[in-house]
């Protein structure tokens, strides 16, 4: 999870894992990019609509704009 400025990993098997690295660092880069505070309000903004039109928590967070783009650009080091 990236919490600016910083990358929490649940499990330390993860902590040296170059593509879970990445795909958070995306999410750094979505932060800085919208100051911060207006990416936390959207992203849960978008996980909210979503959580009520696909009615799953994980349906919800994979068709999250935020998280479709760091999953889809998690294996491109030069993302």
């Amino acid at each position: 999870m990236a919490l600016f400025p910083f990358i929490l990993i649940r499990e330390l098997r993860f902590e040296f894992d170059p593509v879970l690295i990445n795909h958070e660092l995306i999410h750094f880069r979505q932060q800085l990019e919208m100051l911060i505070i207006p990416f936390y309000l959207l992203y849960l903004i978008n996980y909210l609509f979503n959580r009520i039109k696909y009615r799953h928590h994980y349906t919800a967070y994979r068709k999250m704009y935020y998280e479709r783009e760091a999953y889809a650009n998690e294996r491109d080091m030069n993302y």
